[in-house]
């Protein structure tokens, strides 16, 4: 698994003449060893396959307090409560010397999720051609996001999405597969016997959900759940 510490973020600059504070320095180790070993034990746990980057925010070089030795550093995760988008390290020097100061990162975690190829509409059925994985920081997009092109192939747009706009469970939903109007196969059975006759759907529907349906044989209508592209079944 590929990590990159971004130092560019982190530099602090003096006037002419001075280097860096040897605090400064510290800390901004501490804290970058402290979320290298964080991040890779949250990846371990969530097994993504995702390369990460930290960068430690920029501190302020008036800051005063004692040199601590590296034995008595301790670093912990104050917020939130995993290492990634925007952090706050909680350091401490818990020996003969004790302070606490609290240190700013950013944690970037770049994987391959699903993206819209093209705008798509709203109800817009997605096809192969329409999405396409690619790298993104997805550090702020909590878990609703596609890893697998399969998952989202054959869902319907909930709203519009832009082109190059990660695809989100949130945007989509199921495609009706039964709609008002739509010749239906009502099935209805137990273990020792099934029976199966025509009907018209007098709603529309996902796979899975109830929706009512009229037996043209009979003329009675009965609630039925849809079970694939016009198949619908009722209890016996």
């Amino acid at each position: 698994m590929r990590f990159i510490t971004a130092c560019a973020a982190m530099t602090i600059f003096f006037s002419a003449g001075l280097s860096a504070s040897p605090l400064i320095e510290q800390l901004i180790g501490v804290t970058n060893e402290f979320l290298e070993r964080e991040v890779e034990n949250y990846l371990s746990r969530s097994t993504r396959e995702a390369r990460y980057q930290i960068e430690v925010s920029r501190l302020d070089p008036r800051l005063r307090l004692p040199q601590c030795p590296a034995e008595d550093m301790r670093a912990s995760l104050e917020s939130p409560s995993v290492p990634v988008g925007r952090v706050t390290v909680r350091v401490a020097c818990e020996g003969e010397v004790r302070w606490r100061l609290f240190v700013p990162a950013q944690v970037s975690l770049h994987q391959q999720v699903l993206v819209a190829t093209r705008p798509l509409g709203r109800n817009a059925v997605i096809g192969p051609q329409d999405v396409a994985l690619m790298e993104r920081d997805v550090g702020s997009l909590g878990d609703s996001y596609f890893t697998d092109p399969a998952a989202a192939i054959g869902m319907r747009v909930r709203r519009p999405l832009n082109a190059d706009a990660v695809v989100s469970a949130n945007q989509l939903e199921q495609d009706e597969v039964v709609r008002r109007g739509d010749k239906v196969v009502i099935s209805s059975g137990n273990s020792q016997i099934s029976v199966r006759m025509p009907g018209e759907a007098l709603e529309s529907g996902v796979i899975g959900s109830q929706i009512r349906v009229r037996n043209t044989h009979s003329g009675r209508t009965v609630v039925a759940r849809i079970t694939a592209p016009g198949q619908v079944s009722v209890a016996m």
